[in-house]
């Protein structure tokens, strides 16, 4: 397949990613023309080798193809690591000495979904450098060449890697990788640990044919819990369908929240590292940013998105960040990128050096009382300025407001959040009070809020 120029349906170029409908929005043809304007920036900043993965949808392995045909056409040498995880994919660029990376995947979209995650050099690719590619290919601005291609087996080092250090107790546990790309190192690093451990659905399938793979939505997690229950086991991982968002339940099926498990997974970091940094998402718990400055930690609350996470922590020299959505950011002893697999280990160890019980430190957490993450179907062209609008209505009440992304409100009742998403038609709210009464006022100024700005209350299920 040779292009000499392309223009990308726009709503595939996304603030973080690439994604789209496959046979609908994105193609073959797509693939090569992202190859290509990837393979050009590569070039232009002076570097040659780029790192290709994979995840384990039914049309991954043509786009694969196709965005190999462009970088070799822009004169890069593909380094082809195969199926598997994204964090395998950005373990790759750092273990080969790649200039570069890309990773095939429809995270946890639907089946029919898919996408590309890139990282230029070993920092993230996000905003205006995916915009650029578009631009490169209307243009035809691309780099020629002849690059070569190779095919590097990683699972077994990467696995390695993982364990590196690994010095955590013999638990009894459940792995659900929700028959996503994570499956196969899920096998192979289980058989590595100690302690008993029972695996579900890692034969890898583009259809998803037991559960939808995200592990954010407590209906995903049925058959984890099942599986703890039934065998009397310590707690439960889940992935989502790449490998870089983990989800969690304790012994009694509950589930650990991603803010709950930064609260866990910082408390060992502290120790090490008095007074660290650790940056949690704007949609976090209160309770969490407590946690860290009461264990003489620096908390920071910043925006929404994994690129935009990664950016912040090598600015501030943060050792560890997480999100809502289960991405947990690990620099301490690691490279800094999200991966689920990774910190799945360091879960093992954190719970092993605070007592051995992950039920226990769920029942040591404050009750809050919060909602799930709130969805309101919102254009793309009228999402931003509705969180303007409400901006200027709270700043206009004298209200108190932090406006890192979007407008998250403190009030005696507790907090809730207004932000724009930067991936979907939608408006994101969440709100967290320390009783039912009072996490039902803040909701009411959420509606009054989207009311006065036109926005119809259609909350719209799910994650």
């Amino acid at each position: 397949m040779t292009l000499s120029s392309h223009v990308f349906d726009p709503t595939t170029l996304r603030e973080y990613d690439i994604r789209g409908i496959i046979g609908k929005t994105l193609g073959e043809e797509d693939a090569y023309a992202i190859g290509r304007g990837f393979g050009t920036r590569v070039r232009r900043a002076g570097g040659r080798r780029v790192a290709v993965g994979y995840d384990g949808r039914l049309s991954s392995p043509a786009l694969e193809a196709a965005l190999v045909s462009g970088l070799r056409d822009a004169g890069c040498d593909a380094v082809r690591v195969g199926l598997g995880p994204t964090p395998m994919l950005y373990y790759a660029v750092y273990e080969l000495a790649c200039d570069g990376g890309i990773q095939i995947t429809g995270s946890h979209n639907p089946p029919d979904y898919n996408g590309f995650k890139m990282m230029l050099g070993t920092g993230p690719f996000f905003g205006a450098d995916i915009r650029n590619i578009g631009e490169l290919a209307a243009a035809g601005d691309w780099e020629q060449g002849a690059g070569g291609v190779e095919t590097v087996d990683l699972e077994d080092r990467y696995v390695e890697r993982l364990l590196k250090n690994f010095d955590g107790p013999a638990f009894n546990l459940a792995w659900d990788a929700g028959n996503g790309a994570a499956g196969r190192i899920v096998e192979k690093l289980v058989a590595k640990l100690p302690g008993r451990h029972v695996t579900l659905f890692t034969e890898i399938d583009g259809n998803f044919p037991n559960h939808h793979p995200d592990p954010t939505e407590e209906k995903n997690l049925v058959d984890l819990k099942k599986a703890v229950a039934d065998h009397g086991l310590d707690f439960g991982i889940a992935f989502d369908g790449d490998g870089d968002r983990i989800g969690a339940i304790d012994g009694k099926g509950r589930v650990v929240w991603g803010d709950q498990l930064l609260t866990i997974l910082a408390e060992p970091v502290l120790q090490e590292l008095p007074g660290a940094t650790i940056i949690a998402d704007v949609k976090a718990s209160q309770a969490l940013f407590d946690h860290i400055a009461a264990r003489g930690g620096t908390p920071l609350m910043w925006r929404t998105g994994h690129s935009l996470i990664k950016a912040k922590m090598k600015e501030v020299n943060s050792p560890l960040a997480g999100e809502m959505s289960g991405h947990i950011f690990f620099a301490h002893d690691y490279y800094g990128f999200d991966d689920a697999l990774y910190s799945a280990v360091r879960l093992i160890r954190a719970v092993g050096k605070l007592g051995g019980s992950l039920t226990a430190l769920k029942d040591a957490m404050p009750a809050m009382v919060n909602t799930p993450e709130l969805r309101f179907a919102c254009s793309e062209e009228r999402k931003f300025a509705v969180v303007t609008e409400v901006l200027d209505r709270l700043r206009a009440a004298g209200a108190q407001v932090n406006e890192t992304d979007g407008a998250r409100v403190n009030t005696p009742d507790g907090w809730w959040l207004l932000r724009a998403s930067n991936t979907q038609d939608v408006l994101v709210a969440r709100a967290e009070a320390k009783s039912q009464p009072a996490l039902d006022r803040l909701v009411a100024q959420i509606d009054e809020q989207l009311a006065a700005s036109g926005v119809e209350r259609n909350a719209i299920a799910g994650h």
